[in-house]
């Protein structure tokens, strides 16, 4: 966990740099002033950790605020066990991050920040209804979406391969500076070209495991056949044509991925295509990033872009992270402000910059800034990755069941575990029985 402490007389000795940040707009608390203890998540990316501190530390020095900071990892899941502990002790940061589906495991601690959401919305745009789906309980914002860590898990194509070997320009299908062109990118097709990349030698690198992007993966497709084990009213759906068509449709293209795609964690895609051994995965553009300093060669040849759409449309895995104030806080009516000061367009844009792109902002007016447009190497390779057109749905696995029982079908991986179970032999309506099984299960717990 990395800590840092900023005050009014260590932010006036900062470069002219961190100084310049504070002619940007900012919102003024009724009561911004006093301590506040917040607990961000400790970025992957270079650097990006300095912007988010540089943020705060504007904010500060103008609201007169000592403020201190705890950068906590995720690695090992430390994050998620700081924010159990300080859920039973009642005590901790006043502004904790928090990944999808923590907002609504604590709602019944965390302030409402619906004086913050309304504002924001009005200005930035409205949200999509996977965030509302996390950060709503009983018709009031419990969370702000926070750009830090929010992603969509897109596909990240090889350009060559899945021109050579599936005969698809992914570039003319998803331009660079212009709409989508993908009305024959579907299911169909996105079987054909696996099977084609496979006999080729470059497998598609998804994963079969319960780690975030093979469960991810596996839920954007069951959405496209509006397959729902668990309908919005909590009944169990699991025996529906439409999963049956979802089951037998992703254990047949999961042939064509690595053969040890089971024990795949988040890693796993990454290092499949930075290796050059990958035609496609599906995952926020870390791989390209990655590449673009490990393996130049590859970088250039990759291109982000839309999922392939189902008879029900286009469903792309978004994974949105917020930003919760602890009801238990001591400075709550500065926790707010800091809040709405980070999600600012100007705030937001400088997290975007020094993620890399990585981030993505939840509001709808902010998807068209300059790094998605000039990335590269290729130029343009990120421009569709922040779903700027709305051409597809975000969703997130385990929707539209009730949260705490989608929460459970997504961190118990059930629709990844149903698909090997019927890859490995087992009858299609025993998969079934089992999986009605295990979500009574979580509908009793």
């Amino acid at each position: 966990m990395l800590t840092q402490r900023f005050t009014r007389r260590r932010f006036l000795a900062t470069s002219a740099a961190s100084t310049a940040l504070v002619a940007m707009p900012h919102v003024r608390g009724s009561f911004a002033a006093g301590k506040l203890s917040i607990g961000f998540w400790d970025h992957w990316v270079p650097g990006a950790n300095e912007a988010s501190r540089a943020l705060v530390e504007a904010w500060a020095t103008q609201e007169m605020v000592d403020v201190k900071i705890d950068y906590i990892t995720s690695q090992g899941n430390k994050l998620l066990l700081t924010i159990a502990a300080e859920a039973q002790a009642k005590t901790g940061h006043d502004i904790i991050a928090m990944a999808a589906w923590r907002p609504r495991e604590h709602a019944n601690l965390l302030e409402s920040v619906d004086e913050v959401m309304g504002p924001l919305i009005e200005q930035n745009g409205s949200v999509n209804a996977t965030v509302e789906y996390l950060a709503k309980s009983d018709g009031h914002w419990i969370a702000v979406p926070a750009t830090i860590a929010s992603q969509i898990q897109s596909p990240c194509s090889r350009i060559d391969f899945m021109k050579r070997y599936a005969g698809i320009d992914v570039q003319t299908m998803y331009p660079a500076g212009s709409p989508p062109n993908a009305e024959s990118w579907t299911l169909d097709t996105f079987f054909k070209a696996a099977e084609a990349c496979h006999k080729a030698g470059y497998a598609f690198g998804i994963g079969l495991g319960t780690t975030n992007d093979s469960v991810c993966a596996a839920g954007a497709i069951f959405q496209a056949f509006g397959a729902e084990l668990v309908d919005a009213k909590g009944n169990i759906t699991v025996k529906s044509d439409a999963v049956r068509q979802a089951l037998d449709y992703y254990a047949r293209l999961a042939r064509f991925f690595p053969p040890d795609a089971s024990a795949w964690d988040d890693s796993s895609n990454n290092k499949w295509l930075i290796s050059g051994r990958g035609a496609l995965i599906l995952n926020a553009p870390s791989a390209w990033a990655v590449a673009k300093r490990d393996a130049p060669q590859v970088a250039e040849q990759l291109w982000t872009h839309g999922m392939p759409a189902g008879p029900k449309g286009r469903f792309a895995p978004f994974l949105p992270s917020f930003w919760g104030i602890w009801s238990f806080g001591k400075n709550k009516p500065t926790a707010k402000s800091l809040l709405a000061y980070l999600s600012q367009p100007q705030s937001i844009e400088k997290l975007v910059v020094a993620s890399k792109g990585y981030d993505l902002p939840s509001f709808s007016n902010l998807t068209t800034f300059n790094i998605w447009d000039e990335a590269g190497p290729p130029k343009g390779t990120l421009y569709h990755y922040p779903n700027r057109y709305n051409h597809q749905i975000l969703s997130i696995a385990g929707a539209p069941a009730p949260p705490r029982i989608a929460a459970q079908i997504y961190t118990q991986g059930m629709m990844t575990k149903m698909i090997l179970r019927h890859m490995q032999g087992e009858a299609m309506e025993a998969t079934l029985a089992w999986a009605e099984s295990e979500l009574e299960g979580f509908i009793r717990t």
